[in-house]
Formats: structure tokens, sequence, C-alpha cells
């Protein structure tokens, strides 16, 4: 019996200390339960678990139910979150410079998003290091399109319509300003609504996200050039992530920078799919002649020279993403 006591005291002291040691990170999204992303995300909270023998773990708060991406940000700055899946415009509060794949018009095709990506993305996550958070790689929304209850092929199609922006999108606010609407700002949880009411009758969006949200049922038309390039990525305080043993820090990075490698070639096929879906629901695709595009990119870039003037994020960003773009232009 004494031998047996010291071995008890042992067990309990061992599985004290793992139990110190663990972590659950509390992270909230905007993406629905069941959708590939969060899927995906339970796929891996499971898989890192399971490799760190249960010393980190996830605990998800999806759907919004913790607020849009300024909540998020403020819940994490309080410690009621430890993180969350932010869009490339939520991020704009700790990273303005995160914006700058998002401006207007500024990328034609996905070969061009490619291009720059491969060359920028590190650049980006760095930075966002450096503002004290943790990223694990981009993954892809795809590109906006405009999406009304009228054809839109130009900025004299504008005229009228009462279009949506969401809620402290400068950026979006500005493009749209510099055409002469003017802008209906809105939560992206009352657009439905808005669309159904006819407080707006113009959105932006993915061909995912119009039929995710239903949006695809109140609009006729989408005008089929990139409006802008959506992105999200999951970002964690850097000081609840540094907590965790160099080793469990690696597997999370391992683990997530792969989920998010499969999420960003799995978005572009979801997106093909929808195209081909919002045809089929009778949704009529409008073409914008070099006219039209013309006017639109020189009318838009003015505004976004604007912003950058006025220093709403780093000049040198913006300077480095036109410098890529032209050099894959000049290559092609």
């Amino acid at each position: 019996m004494p031998r047996v006591i010291p071995a008890l005291l042992l067990l309990a002291a061992s599985l004290l200390v793992t139990q110190v040691q663990a972590t659950t990170f509390k992270i909230a999204t905007l993406a629905p339960d069941g959708t590939s992303w969060m899927n995906e995300m339970r796929a891996a909270a499971k898989t890192i678990q399971q490799r760190t023998d249960g010393r980190v773990a996830f605990r998800f708060y999806p759907g919004g139910i913790m607020g849009n991406d300024k909540s998020v940000l403020r819940k994490m700055r309080v410690g009621q979150l430890h993180g969350g899946a932010l869009t490339g415009g939520g991020l704009a509060d700790i990273l303005p410079e995160a914006q700058v794949y998002s401006l207007p018009f500024e990328f034609r095709d996905f070969a061009e998003v490619d291009y720059v990506r491969q060359q920028m993305d590190p650049l980006l996550m760095e930075r966002l290091k450096s503002s004290g958070y943790i990223g694990f790689g981009i993954s892809e929304g795809g590109f906006a399109y405009l999406m009304s209850d009228a054809p839109i092929a130009g900025i004299e199609d504008l005229k009228g319509h009462k279009i949506w922006v969401p809620e402290g999108d400068l950026i979006s606010r500005s493009a749209f300003e510099a055409t002469g609407t003017s802008p209906i700002s809105l939560p992206l949880t009352d657009v439905l609504t808005g669309l159904q009411t006819g407080l707006v009758d113009t959105v932006a969006t993915t061909p995912t996200g119009a039929i995710a949200l239903q949006w695809h049922t109140r609009v006729r038309y989408l005008t089929d050039t990139p409006l802008m390039y959506i992105y999200g990525t999951l970002v964690l305080q850097q000081r609840a992530f540094e907590k965790l043993s160099k080793a469990d820090q690696q597997v999370v990075h391992e683990v997530m920078g792969g989920t998010f490698k499969r999420l960003n070639r799995q978005n572009r096929e979801d997106n093909q799919s929808a195209r081909t879906a919002l045809r089929g629901q009778g949704i009529e695709f409008v073409q914008s002649d070099a006219i039209a595009l013309q006017q639109w990119r020189g009318v838009i870039g003015m505004a976004m020279e604007e912003l950058v003037e006025d220093k709403l994020f780093d000049a040198a960003i913006y300077r480095q993403l036109q410098q890529h773009l032209q050099t894959y232009r000049s290559r092609h």
C-alpha cells in the first residue's frame, strides 16, 4: 500500500499539470454552422487537439452570435474572445493595409490575384504579427460583383439606384460616392430585409454569398466585371497563442495553414459552381464594354488615390500591389 500512494500522487500531479497546460481558444465567426468553412475549422480543431494530446482546443461561436467584425475585435481586446475569422475589411482596425486586396477594380481576373498574393501574402501575415495577432493564411472569398434589379453596365447606369455598402466600409462608400451616388450603409444581417422592402436595390457580393444569404432571390442582373476581391483569415491574439509551447504552436500553424490552403481552393470552385447556379436561376449576366471599364477604373482609381493620400493605409503597400500588377501584365 505505501508504494501505491506515491504512484497515485504522481498520477494526480501529472493530470493536474496537463489540465493547467490545456488551452481552449474561443473563436467567433460569421460563418453559419454546417458550412464548408465551419466543417473545415472543426476538423482542424479536432486534429490539433489529437496531435497536442488535448493541450490545445478550440471553441467556436458561429453564425455571428458574437456580432460583426468590430464587435469580435472589441471582445478580443477585453479577453472575452481569443480570436475570430475576419474579412479583409474587418482587419482594417488592426491592420489598415489588409484592405489593399479589396480595393475596387484593382484585379481583372484570378490569374492576377494568384500572382500578387504569392508575392504579398507573407508580407501581410508578418504585418499582422507585428500588430499583435497571429494569422494562418488567407482564404479566398472570391470576386464580388454588382447585382441589382436593373442592368448596370457603366457608371451612368448607377443613377437612381439605392446601393448597399457594409457598415464602416470607407473604401466602398468612397468608391460609390465618386460615381455620384449616395450609398446606404447597413449591417450584413439587414441587407435581405432592405432588398425586400426596397430600402436598397443594388448589392455587391460573391456568387456564393448571394446564394447563401438569399440575396439572389431579390436581384435579376449581375454585372460580370470583378468589382473587388473578398478574402478572410483567422486571427488569434499573439499573447494568447505564444503561451503555448513551441511544439504546440508548430502543430497549430501546420494544421491551420493546411486548412486555409484547402479552403482557398474550395472557395474558388464553389464560386464557379455558384455562377452556374445563378444563371440557372434566371440571373442575367451584364457585360461592360471597354469604354465603360475605362471610366469605372479611372473614376474609382482617383478616389482610391485620395484615400491613400489621406493615409487610410500604407501607401508603400498600395504601390507595391500596383507594381506587381504591372509586372504581371507586362509578361502576359
